[in-house]
């Protein structure tokens, strides 16, 4: 199973292009599942159905399933945020990529999404879980990188430099069984040594900064 993140602020693109890239790995013969951060208030469920009712008995978790679909709600007894991690264990294994929308601070593999007219602040010189850029415009980038810059107008070629890429992506969960940290410096390898192989784009540009407290 490959994993990848998609971050970014709000307004960049970012669902788009996942949802642009969900579509052409399923036509590349890819099973795809997605992660998707949400506000606090999401909810899925609507009132007056028999599985919000339940919910609304007191039920901890809600199991809805059809012939077509099937989705699990649970309520949580006292506020958290679970990891990005923890959310992927929660998948099927049997898909060939994970896409992870928003969670911008997590320790994956990460393809930044960064619009010049959001006037928002970039990420890849300071996280070196960025392994590259989407941008609509690449000469305004604020800081110079040997990153791939990839045109996100062009999800087709986003999705061939994933699907070349992709045993970079392969997933380890940084924990073990009793959610110990097993991993974690094993995935920042990963990320410095996919940033030290990036490609050189147009113009001069500098490696991101390698500084793993910053993930």
């Amino acid at each position: 199973m490959k994993v990848v993140g998609v971050c970014g602020y709000s307004g960049s693109g970012k669902t788009t292009l996942v949802e642009q890239l969900v579509v052409r790995l399923r036509l590349a013969g890819q099973r795809v599942s997605v992660v998707k951060h949400a506000h606090h208030q999401f909810d899925i469920d609507q009132p007056g159905k028999d599985s919000h009712r339940h919910r609304a008995a007191g039920a901890f978790e809600v199991l809805i399933a059809s012939n077509r679909r099937l989705a699990k709600i649970r309520e949580y007894e006292v506020e958290g945020d679970l990891s990005v991690h923890q959310l992927i264990a929660e998948l099927s294994r049997d898909v060939d990529w994970v896409l992870v929308e928003g969670f911008k601070h997590a320790d994956l593999l990460k393809i930044e999404v960064w619009r010049a007219a959001t006037g928002q602040r970039v990420q890849y010189p300071h996280d070196p879980f960025v392994v590259a850029i989407a941008t609509d415009s690449p000469q305004a980038l604020p800081q110079p990188t040997l990153l791939p810059v990839l045109d996100l107008n062009d999800p087709d070629a986003v999705t061939a430099h994933l699907l070349g890429k992709s045993t970079r992506h392969e997933y380890r969960c940084p924990y073990d069984a009793d959610n110990q940290a097993a991993y974690v410096d094993t995935a920042v390898d990963t990320a410095l040594d996919t940033a030290a192989d990036a490609e050189p784009g147009a113009g001069a540009r500098t490696p991101a900064r390698r500084d793993p407290g910053t993930g």
